[in-house]
């Protein structure tokens, strides 16, 4: 069993940025692919990046390309999500997921542990 824990969330203007950081228990991080997915108000859940187990592949969802990088520390079992130049738009609660498949998926069933999530809000 995996518990994953989010923290880094909060309350930003626009352009601003915001780093995230997700903290796993268990000694078998290191295997798992990694996941970011956010929910804003009244829509559904969507993908936003991943990171396969080495840390070696990611994916992003469009609208994050070239501002959101995802990374991983599998010494210190976390995963982090560095955003910058923030967007009204990315507000929602953000969670962190985890895979026993270890490559990068883009995909909310490949997860198999979930965070409680972490409210990010950007003002304009």
């Amino acid at each position: 069993q995996v518990q994953l824990v989010e923290s880094g969330g909060g309350l930003v203007q626009a352009g601003g940025s915001l780093r995230l950081s997700c903290a796993a228990s268990g000694r078998t991080f290191s295997s798992y692919g990694m996941g970011w997915f956010r929910q804003a108000p009244g829509k559904e859940r969507e993908f936003v990046a991943s990171i396969s187990s080495s840390g070696g592949v990611t994916y992003y969802a469009d609208f994050v390309k070239g501002r959101f990088t995802i990374s991983r520390d599998n010494a210190k079992n976390t995963v982090f999500l560095q955003m910058n130049s923030l967007k009204p738009e990315d507000t929602g609660i953000y969670y962190c997921a985890g895979s026993r498949f270890g490559p990068a998926s883009t995909l909310d069933r490949r997860y198999d542990y979930w965070g409680q999530g972490t409210q990010v809000t950007v003002s304009s």
